[in-house]
């Protein structure tokens, strides 16, 4: 087994190689799709666009995300993944031949197991989810032509797929993966998307369904970390073979261990909850204006994109978790409830001076 996993992981090394080699003119972009790729603006952009435009798909969209993120730190934790930037000088699979230069980049050093990719789990959850909505969307509205109909699906699927290509070279081209790797992850966040495409209760899920589901989630990840490390299994040996291998120290970020996504997507989750049950939104619901909803797209990328500026402080690790949990808690609180209530109030009072 050791030997078709090293066998693999070289042929990954070799990629990683030749495309640094042969698309070096590509980094920027390579780079620029890996932070596009990043879940935090599934968060910050998507979210607070699809849920002024349609709340289910919003709603539906933090769900995938949240709960496809969390399997994925759950997978890794049994997966035990290898990352390419550490694993070429760790193996002894070059003992006797010279190991491939692979060139490392201020998003290359991540701090976790590397199977399977997150990047291209969340990516594939997140444009499947986005494609298969848009489609019900479009198909259910007047009935088109056949060809119609197959243009859209085939321009649809095809930029799909595009996207998912382009996460999984960016990933392989900044030694974060293993091809292997970014394969699982869109599968797998195909599956996830799929199995929500065909679950109902989480538009009408309760507060206290919200509040337990995320104590579960935490929970289980928490007591799942504590069972394996009394059993003698050290689930954060990735972060010292980071610290260890990274080029630069300062490109080894505390938001890239598995506790900091794990209580990144709890604050999310729980935070929609609250919005979704807050008597602001009850209010806000009201008004369902083009300009209302225009309002809050606008006015919650604009003030999402300046609360994405605060970075908690990492010099306490208690810390940093606690505020990462409080701010991502307040994103889709602020997106459902606060904003849209704000919008409401000032639109009413600009229509009262015009009477």
């Amino acid at each position: 087994m050791n030997t078709v996993m090293d066998a693999m992981q070289g042929y990954g090394v070799s990629t990683t190689h030749y495309l640094q080699t042969n698309y070096k003119d590509a980094q920027g972009l390579f780079l620029w799709v890996s932070w596009a790729a990043d879940l935090r603006n599934t968060f910050f952009i998507f979210f607070p666009l699809w849920f002024h435009l349609r709340a289910s798909v919003g709603i539906k969209l933090i769900w995938v995300a949240v709960i496809g993120d969390w399997l994925n730190l759950v997978f890794k934790w049994i997966l035990f993944g290898e990352r390419p930037y550490w694993w070429v000088h760790e193996t002894p699979y070059y003992s006797n031949i010279t190991a491939p230069q692979i060139e490392q980049y201020p998003m290359t050093c991540e701090t976790g197991p590397g199977s399977p990719s997150g990047h291209a789990m969340g990516a594939a959850g997140v444009y499947y989810t986005l494609v298969t909505s848009v489609l019900a969307i479009m198909l259910s509205k007047k009935k088109k032509a056949a060809s119609k109909n197959w243009y859209l699906k085939t321009t649809l699927w095809t930029a799909f797929w595009g996207v998912q290509v382009c996460v999984c070279l960016s990933r392989v081209f900044i030694a974060a993966h293993f091809p292997h790797q970014v394969i699982t992850g869109v599968v797998t966040g195909m599956i996830v998307a799929e199995c929500f495409n065909r679950t109902q209760w989480i538009y009408s899920a309760s507060l206290k369904k919200y509040f337990y589901t995320t104590l579960f989630l935490l929970s289980f990840a928490v007591g799942f970390y504590v069972l394996l490390k009394a059993l003698g299994v050290d689930l954060l040996w990735t972060l010292e073979r980071a610290q260890k291998w990274c080029v630069r120290a300062e490109w080894v970020h505390l938001d890239t261990t598995p506790f900091a996504s794990l209580l990144r997507n709890m604050g999310t989750l729980f935070g929609l909850g609250l919005g979704l049950h807050s008597p602001l939104y009850t209010e806000s619901r009201k008004s369902t204006s083009a300009t209302f909803r225009t309002g809050c797209i606008v006015s919650s990328l604009l003030l999402l994109h300046l609360f994405d500026s605060f970075k908690p402080p990492t010099h306490t690790a208690a810390l940093f978790y606690l505020l990462s949990f409080c701010k991502s808690a307040t994103v889709p609180l602020a997106t459902v409830s606060i904003i849209p209530f704000c919008v409401s109030g000032a639109l009413s009072i600009n229509n009262k001076k015009n009477l």
